[in-house]
């Protein structure tokens, strides 16, 4: 059942962000950063008009990890990515499935982002945003949910940027999509966090009923192994209270260097007898090198631990040339396209055999109450994870800067995901899952949107950043 449209118009905004606790990955500190919304007006063939929207965080120095951009310049490029996006999709006014809106334009988008420098990553944020938009407003228009919606796939998804995949595998993989009820918590263990305490790593165990965790890796193989060990310490103390840790995922960033520096942490991983809390639980290893060391190099012996790609995800090609280095899995990220996640997906089901298991994962910590975490949590939902990294609610004071009326909204319209604190509205996590019963509504899992008359429109970019110093 495709449908096609036509976009009548593209709004994009920002939101400012404040962290509660700093949070750390590779070299990066980061204490605030902007949310982007984008609102999308658009016509469906035979059908009216619908409007849509999405929202993301401007994660600095992820996207784009290189030295000499500072974290300005690399939310600046997010921004650009988003602005030339923009123009890419209004170029056009004539109708097509949503999918193939993205399609045509993902190409032109990564050459024009290349003309200013921005990489492939950061380049595909703008597509990202405006694509969920889309979704949800021909969702909504047709009165549908996400699941029911994308099982028909009135997206009109298909293999033109996967010809790997033959259009019946992808229409027979979206067909037999069907949510889980609620999807666990991993939540993530920060270079900085406390591990001790009132806001430690083992009372976060103990309260929120955590059975599983992702562990942030530095590239120093000593310094990692032995953070590594107080970590396995704290889930003994944690599994002596009763507080008891199924998996655990470790994620380097890009931070090792090469084959010859990981496999470093590796053995250890075999050997020490301190890390066996870990290395029994160890699900997989998340981008381990360099992404551009990551597509050039043959994994061998260090494919004895399931890997998967995560920074190095920029192209519709990334996740086949893994494969072929010995990698077993991707990542799922809203921001870095849903389509993408989507066609992934249908691969490593494809691939998959008695022999070797082929999977994709839900990874980002920087998902925000609201229209974020919802439609991220939607997307993992889909793709079938049973649980993802989400626990960006320890960093940032609930919903925010957003008013209280909006979020009012939000508990209103999905009274399982949210709960009345004390101190706020707040993710309801008490039992280390969220449940995504209130997504299965019209739209791209979201019952209301955000206030756009209180947010502020999104900051025009200069390509003549200064450069500054950072930690």
């Amino acid at each position: 059942m495709q449908m096609r449209v036509a976009i009548r118009d593209i709004s994009l905004f920002e939101r400012p962000v404040q962290f509660v606790r700093p949070f750390r990955f590779g070299v990066v500190r980061v204490d605030s950063a902007p949310q982007a919304f984008v609102r999308v007006e658009l016509e469906i063939e035979g059908g009216g008009t619908a409007t849509g929207a999405s929202a993301e965080m401007m994660m600095p120095k992820w996207f784009d990890k290189r030295s000499d951009r500072t974290p300005v310049r690399t939310i600046d490029d997010l921004r650009r990515s988003l602005a030339i996006a923009r123009d890419l999709y209004l170029s056009d006014t004539g109708f097509d499935t949503t999918f193939g809106l993205h399609a045509a334009r993902i190409t032109s988008q990564v050459r024009a982002c290349a003309g200013e420098d921005i990489p492939p990553l950061a380049a595909c944020f703008g597509p990202a945003e405006i694509d969920k938009a889309i979704l949800d407003a021909l969702l909504r228009g047709l009165g549908l949910d996400a699941f029911k919606g994308l099982a028909a796939n009135v997206a009109g998804i298909d293999n033109r940027l996967t010809p790997d995949l033959a259009d019946s595998v992808i229409t027979q993989f979206l067909a037999a999509t069907a949510p889980k009820p609620r999807i666990a918590i991993r939540h993530t263990v920060g270079l900085d966090d406390a591990l001790e305490g009132p806001d430690g790593l083992v009372a976060v165990i103990r309260g929120e009923a955590l059975r599983y965790l992702k562990l942030k890796l530095g590239g120093d193989p000593d310094a990692d192994i032995a953070r590594l060990e107080q970590i396995a310490t704290a889930i003994g103390a944690a599994a002596n209270s009763g507080a008891s840790t199924d998996g655990v995922s470790l994620d380097a960033n890009e931070q090792y260097a090469d084959l010859a520096a990981l496999s470093t942490l590796l053995d250890c991983l075999d050997s020490d007898s301190a890390l066996a809390p870990i290395a029994t639980r160890l699900i997989y290893i998340e981008q381990p090198m360099p992404r551009d060391t990551t597509l050039t190099c043959t994994l061998g012996s260090s494919a004895r631990y399931a890997m998967i790609i995560d920074e190095a995800d920029g192209s519709y090609d990334a996740f086949q040339a893994a494969k072929d280095l010995g990698y077993r899995g991707v990542s799922s990220k809203a921001c870095k396209g849903l389509y993408k996640s989507i066609l992934n997906a249908a691969r490593a089901a494809a691939w998959s055999s008695n022999n070797q298991l082929f999977f994709v994962t839900a990874e980002d910590l920087t998902c925000q109450a609201g229209l974020g975490v919802q439609q991220d949590l939607a997307l993992g939902a889909l793709i079938g994870v049973s649980h993802a990294e989400r626990n960006g609610h320890h960093y940032v004071d609930g919903f925010g800067a957003a008013p209280i009326a909006e979020q009012e909204r939000f508990l209103a319209a999905h009274p399982d995901l949210y709960v009345r604190t004390p101190d706020g509205i707040r993710l309801a996590t008490a039992d280390g899952s969220l449940a995504i019963s209130s997504l299965i509504t019209p739209g791209f899992a979201s019952g209301v949107h955000p206030d756009w008359s209180v947010l502020q429109p999104l900051q025009s970019t200069t390509r003549k950043i200064p450069q500054e110093q950072f930690s």
